[in-house]
């Protein structure tokens, strides 16, 4: 079983930008996808963005052209650079590498 641990989680300003990790135990070059989803409190888990182990991104419609996901392969990470946040309900955001999960983090848009 492969440890996912997220962070980066805060408080950032409405506009703002906002960087979360996921580091792995084990050597992330291994995995093929990972990718990141997002969980607010009585709503269903949406996908957010994943990327391959080539590079390949992709990303949901609602986070296109503001959020970036990008991989460090050499040291394990993962990353989620998300810019012009919106106030929007709190949500945990976890990472992903099928089929474990980290724990989440989660961060609040607010002035």
């Amino acid at each position: 079983q492969v440890q996912l641990v997220e962070s980066g989680g805060g408080l950032v300003q409405p506009g703002g930008s906002l960087r979360l990790s996921c580091a792995a135990s084990e050597r992330s070059v291994n995995f093929y996808v990972m990718g990141w989803y997002r969980q607010a409190p009585r709503l269903q888990r949406e996908f957010v963005a994943y990327i391959t182990r080539a590079g390949t991104t992709h990303y949901d419609d609602s986070v296109k052209g503001r959020f970036t996901v990008r991989r460090d392969n050499a040291k394990n990470l993962m990353f989620l650079h998300m810019n012009n946040l919106i106030p929007e309900p709190t949500a945990v955001y976890r990472c992903n590498s099928y089929p474990d999960w980290g724990q989440g983090t989660q961060f609040t848009v607010s002035s």
